[in-house]
């Protein structure tokens, strides 16, 4: 079977199962895992991903408004690959395709394609989206050995919980503010920490800097979308907002790399769970730092949060 994913997760999806060999075409954000990478590349996206974070939201508002794709398909090399499996989603226009054009593009080939949409919002979705993946590639047992570990992997971590459950907020992008939503609350009950910024399912959710405080959190997990560490440690590094800053340093900052472990709704959201227990025990690992904020005094007084 000739398959052309649209979206990271499902590229993950399809090599966890072990279909990667089927893999003809990827997105433009695909790059796990590393073998890959060589595949074509069929989307494309007029959105600089190097700008500052409230530059790219400037333009995908944009985008937007114009009713222009924040990303498009490269028709001609869809063509080229005549693929007969096309894995696209329908939860988040900026993460990917928007799924009616994938089936405009599809029904316009010589030999449309099926289109299989994932739209995982929980983590029972992740579940259900490996499967119907592996339903599709002819690999269902595969997938069902696949979930079957991932929960395995879960219910180890629920088994390890700290004594205390941490009020955990999740930060998913700085400019503007943003708290993650859908499977990620349910990642940090796994850890064993309250997520008090969002609940499982709810779609991520804008908030202000002031609001935040209101919410007395233990912990900050600044887990970027669709960036890593490094990209993150920037970004903090940039914040000058007073109120933003009085947030940061009111209580211990963890850097997550969203990018791999908490954005893409694939497998790797357990290795994202993994993590975030480990930032409940005051632990770095690979992919996961705690970030110090500036030594300098505040310029206002602390957040009093009794």
């Amino acid at each position: 079977m000739r398959v052309v994913t649209l979206l990271p997760a499902a590229t993950e999806i399809v090599a966890a199962l072990g279909g990667a060999g089927q893999l003809v075409g990827i997105s433009h954000e695909c790059d796990y895992p590393p073998e890959v990478t060589g595949l074509p590349r069929v989307t494309v996206t007029p959105v600089d991903a190097e700008a500052p974070s409230g530059a790219i939201d400037a333009e995908v508002r944009r985008l937007r408004d114009e009713g222009r794709p924040v990303i498009g398909v490269d028709a001609a090399q869809l063509r080229r690959l005549d693929p007969d499996l096309i894995v696209t989603q329908g939860l988040c226009e900026v993460c990917a395709v928007a799924d009616g054009e994938v089936h405009r593009l599809a029904q316009a080939l010589g030999r449309p394609p099926r289109v299989l949409s994932l739209a995982a919002t929980t983590l029972d979705g992740i579940f259900g989206d490996i499967r119907a993946v592996g339903a599709a590639i002819d690999l269902a047992d595969e997938a069902d050995e696949l979930e079957a570990g991932l929960r395995h992997r879960l219910s180890r971590l629920r088994a390890r919980r700290p004594p205390e459950s941490a009020r955990v907020l999740c930060l998913e992008w700085l400019d503007p503010l943003y708290l993650a939503g859908h499977w990620v609350p349910e990642l940090v009950d796994a850890a064993g920490g309250e997520d008090v910024g969002a609940a499982a399912g709810s779609h991520s959710r804008r908030r202000e800097w002031s609001e935040l405080a209101r919410l007395r959190p233990d912990l900050l997990a600044v887990m970027l979308c669709g960036f890593g560490v490094e990209r993150a440690r920037r970004e903090l590094a940039q914040v000058t907002d007073p109120e933003a800053l009085r947030v940061l340093q009111s209580a211990p900052v963890w850097i997550l790399d969203g990018d791999a472990y908490t954005s893409r709704p694939g497998p790797r959201v357990v290795d994202g769970a993994e993590r975030l227990q480990a930032m409940l025990y005051d632990r770095e690992m690979p992919g996961l730092v705690r970030w110090r904020p500036p030594t300098r005094p505040l310029p206002f007084p602390p957040i009093q949060t009794s």
